[in-house]
């Protein structure tokens, strides 16, 4: 019993279990758009126990705003100012961000509404934590198969610059030997500037190859500085003043 957390139950109340280990490469930023308070401190809570960064939002407008910044989006379809399936509609015209969709509506309809708004899965409330990580698990395995299998140029390329090491297969980093828990879109961002050490890659660049076509100097930067503090410094990463970053040389 005390291993299932319930989110979205008409009490409100929730258990909790033990974090499994996670392997650091499986850590992503996730944007929580929840209406409800109550369920928006829980679900955060436990994401963050499974070693996640989580930002939180109540309303879709927020999520419209912040949704670039993250791996993956948990959005409630009942908000306060916004119906959940066009803000779905809305993040899915712009990116191809993995989206899943939590909400009270039950019905076979409005599970099809959903996935055809651009879900990549639906969760029904109530719901339990190994219900929601499962989920969480299997549709970034999906969006990891699609996107940067080859982010070293063959596929099994380790990158290597100092200290720092890259290796795209298992999409782990290390500095000095020590290992540096990355988002999903932070370990694409730096396997892209550690591919070129000391070239400036514009932002225009990075967005394309990282984010696709969304597009917003928020989400670059924030990733940014990120990656700086767990890499244990700024001057890992030099920012070229109108033009973009790069990886600094190491010589």
């Amino acid at each position: 019993m005390a291993d299932r957390a319930t989110f979205g139950s008409r009490g409100g109340a929730a258990t909790s279990s033990p974090a499994p280990f996670r392997n650091i490469s499986d850590a992503w930023r996730i944007l929580v758009v929840e209406g409800s308070k109550a369920d928006r401190a829980i679900l955060t809570e436990a994401l963050e126990r499974h070693g996640h960064d989580v930002d939180a939002v109540d309303s879709g407008g927020e999520a419209l705003v912040w949704f670039e910044t993250a791996d993956l989006v948990l959005l409630d379809l009942d908000l306060p100012d916004l119906d959940g399936l066009e803000v779905c509609r809305e993040i899915r015209a712009a990116s191809d961000i993995p989206v899943i969709t939590v909400t009270s509506r039950g019905s076979e309809l409005d599970c099809v509404l959903a996935l055809q708004a651009g879900a990549d899965d639906y969760v029904i409330k109530p719901y339990g934590v190994r219900e929601l990580m499962a989920r969480l698990d299997a549709v970034m395995r999906r969006a990891r198969r699609t996107r940067y299998a080859d982010v070293g140029g063959d596929g099994g390329a380790v990158l290597e610059h100092g200290p720092l090491r890259i290796d795209s297969d298992s999409r782990e980093v290390e500095v000095s030997g020590r290992p540096v828990p990355v988002t999903r879109k932070e370990f694409d961002l730096l396997a892209l500037l550690a591919s070129a050490p000391g070239q400036v890659i514009s932002r225009e660049s990075i967005m394309r190859e990282v984010w696709g076509e969304s597009w917003s100097r928020r989400t670059v930067d924030t990733h940014v500085s990120s990656l700086r503090s767990k890499l244990g410094g700024p001057e890992w990463i030099v920012t070229v003043r109108g033009v973009g970053f790069k990886l600094r040389n190491m010589r």
